[in-house]
């Protein structure tokens, strides 16, 4: 099966006020990275991204913190074409 590997910059959204606040976690289409054949390795050039992306992040504030303001990029594998972002609806609180 055909899998595609994209960029996604990552961020997060205000869920609501139920119980003190919520937040979710949203992304951002980037671009195509690559086009694999074989489920095994998208999975590996996946985690082979996200672990280089991380190294090259370090320095940047995590997503979850107030100083955050964008420029976090994590690395995602579909087996169809990539959607332009996730999630695709906004979540409701249970």
């Amino acid at each position: 099966m055909r899998s595609i590997l994209a960029f996604y910059e990552i961020d997060r959204a205000w869920g609501g006020p139920e119980e003190g606040g919520w937040w979710y976690d949203t992304g951002t289409f980037v671009r195509v990275i690559a086009l694999h054949y074989d489920d095994e390795a998208a999975i590996a050039a996946m985690r082979r991204a996200n672990r280089l992306l991380e190294r090259l992040q370090r320095h940047r504030p995590p997503v979850d913190s107030a100083a955050y303001a964008g420029g976090r990029f994590r690395a995602f594998s579909f087996s169809g074409l990539p959607p332009a972002r996730f999630p695709g609806r906004r979540p409701q609180y249970s």
